[in-house]
């Protein structure tokens, strides 16, 4: 898995690169803002896909004593970085794209301009694919990070494409930076969505709903020996949960026979949510009941008044 998430990285690096170099020269020769703004988003991409890969090869490292719940923050601190640095690239794109309105300029070499955008959508489209698959498998959100960015390119790149051939055949060379600043918006947009996810977990936000109601039906399911669930607290780092449940069983049940509910539901837990850390904390339960859920063993049960 982490072999698999790092090569993933690896190529993102090498696509952006390669994509940075072309665009920046067919962006300056053409005089298109559409296409530098374009190299400027690759350029951000190369350093949030570098960010990502450095970052997986510190998340996949074990704990250790100065890091007991191991290094999987990296990853949201990675999406973080991410999300700034698009915003960043999204402000420049639309301040060069104003200025260009207001002072007007000539777009040259029009069809290499649109051989480039061709060439830079057809890259993308695969990258961000394999990128986001990988972090569908490995629920990795520095790839998930990396995945969206190549993803705004797909379509960044289509709306410069369609720019590009507007002015190729209308030769309204303003359509060039309208069509950036329209590139810009929806960078934006896309930075938000990625702060939203890859931010929370830094706060250590619990996990979403539907993966505490598992939990909780997980619990349910060994009614007959859990008297209730008295506690639950959830994070995440990375692609790793941390789940903590406080249970209560009948008074008098054995060490052994608790020891064994835990190893029961940690394997339950473990096999529905992918990387689940559970630590659980038994408690005898300390009320009377007339029925009480849990079946002890006869010779286990609590004598009657």
């Amino acid at each position: 898995m982490f072999h698999t998430k790092t090569g993933a990285a690896g190529l993102s690096i090498l696509s952006n690169s390669l994509l940075v170099l072309i665009k920046i020269v067919v962006g300056v020769l053409s005089g298109s803002v559409s296409i530098v703004a374009e190299a400027i988003h690759s350029g951000f991409d190369l350093i949030a896909a570098g960010i990502a890969y450095f970052s997986l090869r510190i998340a996949g490292r074990p704990a250790d004593r100065e890091h007991p719940f191991g290094h999987g923050k990296v990853e949201n601190i990675s999406g973080t970085i991410e999300a700034a640095l698009i915003f960043a690239a999204a402000a420049f794109i639309i301040y060069e794209s104003v200025a260009r309105i207001i002072s007007g300029a000539e777009v040259e070499y029009v069809t290499a301009a649109i051989a480039v955008m061709a060439v830079s959508l057809l890259v993308n489209v695969f990258v961000s694919r394999h990128l986001l698959r990988i972090a569908r498998e490995t629920d990795s959100i520095a790839l998930e990070a990396d995945g969206r960015h190549l993803s705004t390119d797909v379509y960044t790149s289509l709306g410069v494409l369609l720019g590009l051939a507007l002015v190729h055949f209308t030769g309204l060379n303003i359509l060039d930076p309208i069509v950036a600043l329209g590139v810009a918006l929806y960078i934006l947009k896309m930075a938000y969505d990625l702060i939203r996810r890859a931010f929370p977990p830094l706060m250590d936000v619990r996990l979403p709903r539907e993966d505490e109601s598992l939990i909780e039906s997980i619990v349910r399911e060994r009614s007959g020996e859990v008297v209730a669930l008295r506690g639950l607290r959830t994070r995440k780092a990375g692609s790793e949960r941390y789940i903590e449940l406080t249970l209560a069983v009948a008074r008098d049940a054995s060490v052994e026979r608790a020891h064994a509910l835990c190893d029961q539901l940690e394997d339950a837990i473990g096999s529905r949510l992918p990387n689940a850390h559970v630590t659980i904390h038994i408690e005898p339960c300390d009320e009377e009941c007339d029925e009480c859920p849990a079946e002890c063993p006869p010779d286990q049960q609590v004598p009657g008044p």
